[in-house]
């Protein structure tokens, strides 16, 4: 295993930057085209989220897949290397599963505990899948990570550790006033119909919301969001009412709206200062009774005191990366926006320390076992070589008999063969068993080059092993359910 990842995320790299060099899936698709046919690299994924961007990658050679994945990256970002590569982190073998298993717990969010990077882990894996640039190891490596993601949600309390960076941001654009209170009433745009989108309008649903306007570019989506937010069963607030509309419906839906939600995949600005001013303006006065508010929203308002001294009239949350909403607006009177950069600057991880130190010992415990899967995963075409081998010692021997002694019948001549099997079988056992267990240590890799020498094994015939296995092994995960 020569696992080796490259990437810059909200701990290292200002938003300004992640923004920039933010990935469209059109992207993400030619950079792993591309990092497949660098030199260094046999296998690639790409972990592309609103606060990370991270290359995968399988490679023979270290320094060389370093330079050449950073250089990828560059590229196809827009972020000029020079530029790029002060905020770069590099992990490699153990190191880079450590750092994977981390962040599908949680551990690395900017909201610590957050559970919708194991979806976006699971992207990433269709994604490699699809375009068949994860291979055995990547294969393995992020099923794993996902399975160990879910166990430190399901064995700690991770999940109280922090809150979902959807929940957090609402919260935060509730300043102080409980969510349920504040969005009682109110009337909702949410912009975009994808995970983060679909959790902040269920959210804005069960807080209370009257209404909730789904704007998407795939009207049919937005439909779907609807339907789920409606259905029977759903748990919205009584009274709750949910539509779909066009995104060119946007600036009408604005002049209603008393929150606004937008996270798209669009590569430019969704929402402009110009019109943020232009909803503004369409209200009446600075207490929130303009035109298009709910007599509810308008009472609520007036009854927390606090929240309508703020003179906020339209609250905006941007969970885009790159943003949808113009960072002019923070300066617009009677607009509150709260985007990924002031989430950020929050500090809103304030962990349970005893969760997060269960969660830590939980990838620990996990890496090592995935490391020692893997190094005896290594030897296993060697093994597998060595007894083909052995069988064809036998076959030929048995062979050379025949000609030797033909008068014998067909019970003795399977008596022989099976005889000379059950020895070439135990004198395999002991040596093959050890092996194996001496590969899945630390080090352990250079025990299946010894076995090669000793038995002067055809490297083409252990390499072929290793490929039909890889192809199985890639084909049954892929249709293993995440």
């Amino acid at each position: 295993m020569s696992l080796l990842v490259v990437g810059l995320s909200h701990r290292s790299a200002p938003v300004s930057v992640l923004e920039r060099a933010a990935l469209a899936r059109e992207a993400q698709a030619k950079l792993l085209q591309d990092t497949l046919a660098a030199e260094p690299a046999t296998e690639a994924a790409v972990l592309a989220t609103c606060n990370r961007i991270e290359l995968y990658a399988d490679v023979d050679k270290f320094h060389a897949g370093v330079a050449e994945l950073s250089t990828l990256l560059a590229q196809h970002s827009g972020v000029g290397l020079e530029e790029l590569t002060p905020y770069l982190y590099v992990h490699y073998e153990d190191r880079a599963v450590h750092h994977l298993f981390s962040v599908a717990c949680g551990l690395d969010s900017m909201v610590v505990g957050e559970g919708q990077i194991l979806g976006q882990i699971k992207d990433a894996l269709a994604l490699g899948q699809e375009l068949h640039t994860a291979g055995r190891l990547l294969n393995d490596l992020f099923q794993q990570a996902l399975r160990v993601g879910k166990r430190a949600h399901s064995e700690t309390g991770i999940d109280r550790a922090g809150q979902s960076l959807v929940t957090f941001g609402l919260e935060r654009l509730a300043d102080g006033v409980p969510l349920g209170d504040w969005a009682g009433g109110k009337r909702a745009l949410v912009i975009g119909a994808g995970s983060m989108s679909s959790l902040a309008a269920a959210t804005l649903a069960r807080a209370g919301v009257a209404h909730v306007a789904v704007a998407n570019r795939t009207l049919e989506r937005a439909e779907r969001l609807v339907e789920i937010l409606t259905e029977p069963g759903a748990r919205s607030a009584a009274g709750f009412t949910a539509s779909a509309v066009e995104m060119a419906a946007v600036p009408q839906e604005l002049a209603l709206a008393d929150v606004v939600v937008s996270c798209t995949g669009a590569m430019g600005v969704v929402l402009t200062a110009e019109a943020i001013r232009a909803a503004l303006a369409s209200r009446t006065d600075e207490a929130g009774a303009g035109a298009g508010r709910t007599d509810a929203a308008c009472a609520l308002d007036a009854a927390c005191g606090d929240a309508a001294r703020t003179g906020v009239r339209l609250a905006l949350l941007d969970l885009a990366m790159p943003r949808d909403i113009d960072a002019a607006v923070h300066r617009l009177e009677g607009a509150r926006l709260v985007d990924i950069e002031s989430l950020a600057e929050a500090s809103a991880d304030a962990p349970m320390a005893a969760d997060v130190d269960r969660v830590r010992a939980i990838v620990s415990d996990e890496v090592a076992a995935f490391g020692a899967a893997q190094r005896a995963a290594h030897i296993t075409p060697t093994v597998v070589a060595l007894r083909t081998m052995a069988a064809d010692v036998v076959a030929s021997e048995i062979a050379r008999l025949d000609g030797r002694l033909p008068d014998l019948d067909d019970k003795q001549r399977a008596e022989i063969t099976q005889t000379v099997r059950r020895v070439v079988d135990k004198l395999l056992h002991a040596p093959t068993v050890r092996v194996k267990e001496l590969a899945s240590t630390p080090g352990g890799a250079g025990y299946a080059d010894a076995l090669r020498e000793l038995f002067d094994l055809d490297p083409q015939a252990v390499a072929a092993v290793s490929r039909a296995d890889s192809q199985a092994g890639t084909h049954n995960t892929a249709r293993e359910p995440a």
